[in-house]
């Protein structure tokens, strides 16, 4: 029987409830079964609609934004698209602050839902320290103007309360049975947050934090420049001090996460972006660890789509 969402009445009703597949054809036999949750299925296609729903009704409960208030944030594009898509929805002015390291398809996905997006130069397209660091110190000045409200993602407790409902829907959707669960870290906020879900919920599964081996500042304390969006700031991320965040780091190398992107589309039909390559092909090294009879699960942050502009699915990418 087919099953249908009930009416919405607005878009954002529709963030949530995203399915899990169990991955066919990439994991070697005598491996755990490896699970993905894909986000993309969210309406702006990324995972981030959660945080950011959470992140302004938290605000409008607590009277901290209110109606002809200006939001703002800085962003690698899919904070700032979720963000942009739901201010739109409420009426809010928008401001996000991004730079052009990040894919065009997102700093123009803002601009659609009327972002009046702040471009930081990029030193040659790369992620670094220092681009998130000037990036902070531009929103830490218009979030004094008047009537504006900062998100503040990285210290926004209402992430936390946004992302522990992929914890709860994990928890369903694979009735408990979770032995590690793995996750790219940005801000940090959906590990934790599913990591309380699933304690919450008392399921004993391994947290396993990601990062790319170039900027490892949590393997190795080691910060350093990357290509892949939305992760690696180059600082440990304040929402990981939360008791029980997660019980390992590992790093893995970025070159080996593009190349699993391109497998997840071409093998298993799953078009997601570079993070999404990380979180995968972690799970499968893990599931290979465990063998047979455990169960890892990750997410697939965000859609493909976002990155076609670029070189992720560019026809003369390396062969796998």
């Amino acid at each position: 029987m087919m099953i249908f969402r009930p009416l919405a009445s607005s878009v954002l009703e529709t963030i949530g409830n995203t399915p899990v597949v169990k991955l066919r054809k990439i994991v070697p036999p005598g491996s755990a079964d490896v699970f993905v949750k894909l986000e993309y299925f969210n309406p702006t296609g990324s995972y981030k609609d959660r945080m950011a729903l959470a992140m302004i009704e938290g605000a409008e409960r607590r009277g901290e934004l209110k109606p002809g208030m200006r939001v703002v944030e800085f962003t690698g594009g899919s904070t700032g698209s979720s963000l942009a898509m739901v201010c739109a929805v409420k009426g809010y002015q928008f401001t996000p602050v991004s730079s052009d390291a990040f894919a065009k398809e997102k700093l123009e996905t803002m601009r659609a839902f009327g972002a009046s997006l702040i471009v930081e130069p990029s030193d040659g397209g790369k992620i670094t320290p220092d681009l998130f660091h000037r990036m902070k110190a531009r929103i830490a000045t218009i979030s004094q103007e008047p009537g504006t409200f900062f998100t503040n993602q990285f210290h926004n407790s209402d992430a936390l309360n946004g992302y522990q409902k992929i914890g709860e829907e994990l928890l369903q959707q694979l009735d408990g049975n979770i032995t590690v669960y793995c996750g790219a870290v940005g801000t940090a906020g959906m590990l934790t947050g599913v990591s309380q879900a699933l304690k919450k919920g008392g399921c004993k599964a391994r947290i396993i934090a990601l990062e790319p081996a170039s900027a490892a500042v949590l393997t190795t304390g080691k910060p350093g420049s990357h290509r892949i969006e939305g992760i690696a700031p180059g600082f440990r991320q304040p929402h990981l001090e939360e008791p029980g965040a997660y019980d390992e780091a590992r790093a893995l190398d970025e070159g080996a996460a593009r190349a699993m992107a391109r497998r997840l589309a071409r093998e298993e039909g799953i078009l997601a972006g570079t993070s999404s390559g990380l979180n995968v092909l972690a799970a499968v090294e893990i599931a290979k660890e465990l063998g047979s009879g455990a169960n890892v699960v990750t997410v697939a942050v965000d859609t493909g789509l976002k990155y076609l502009a670029g070189d992720l699915y560019a026809s003369d990418a390396s062969p796998i």
